[in-house]
């Protein structure tokens, strides 16, 4: 094989594996607080598995606090998948969830009624969610068995119903329960933004250097 035939192979099989790359990495959101903004925050490191039909995801909160026995504890985590809505409140079922070893929180799984979604989210159901405390609703919680500011809590769910949605939908579509917060007592959070994660964008753009660098040989050599 030429020179030019390895070196167009080479690049090809660089972008390939730069294109793998992003569509595995996780993506990173971050959780803003409807009525009470940076006193409610988390960020939630997201990655789904089409595959499998598994979502993975890491959510730490990272409320700044500003008033003294105010702890802005999440106590509920919910995903209503689009379309925003569905016409059963039990959601599309058939989804099963673990939450990971946790010294901090103690979540509980659930793909059935979870009830209503507050601070203004009346058209939201429920898909799947954690909820903490007996009530096991998405509105109710307890902050006891909550994630209080800096603490983190992993879950996985799986679910044949993940079947034709990306992993931007289904990480996009998540609600955060705030309670314990300052000024307004409770809150619910939603996604603020979506950062890629930086390994995807550095070897993307090491192949589009390598690709413009060796444009501009092989225009040198012809000149």
């Amino acid at each position: 094989m030429s020179r030019f035939g390895s070196l167009i192979i080479s690049c090809a099989v660089l972008l390939l594996i730069a294109g793998a790359s992003t569509r595995v990495q996780a993506d990173t959101i971050q959780i803003v607080g409807t009525n009470s903004g940076q006193a409610s925050t988390a960020t939630v490191v997201c990655e789904f598995n089409a595959q499998t039909n598994t979502l993975t995801f890491t959510i730490t909160n990272t409320s700044a606090i500003t008033s003294p026995g105010s702890t802005s504890t999440i106590t509920g985590i919910g995903y209503d998948l689009p379309p925003l809505g569905n016409a059963s409140a039990s959601g599309l079922n058939g989804f099963t969830g673990t939450q990971a070893p946790s010294l901090s929180s103690t979540f509980n799984f659930s793909d059935a009624d979870l009830g209503n979604v507050p601070a203004g989210f009346n058209n939201v159901v429920l898909d799947f969610g954690f909820t903490t405390g007996p009530a096991g609703t998405f509105a109710g919680g307890s902050v006891n068995d909550g994630l209080l500011p800096g603490e983190s809590a992993s879950f996985t769910v799986t679910g044949a119903a993940f079947s034709g949605f990306t992993e931007q939908q289904i990480c996009n579509a998540i609600f955060v329960r705030f309670q314990n917060v300052p000024t307004v007592g409770s809150d619910v959070g939603r996604p603020g933004s979506s950062v890629p994660e930086p390994s995807s964008i550095m070897l993307l753009g090491g192949a589009l250097v390598g690709l413009g660098g060796y444009a501009r040989r092989r225009l040198r050599s012809r000149s």
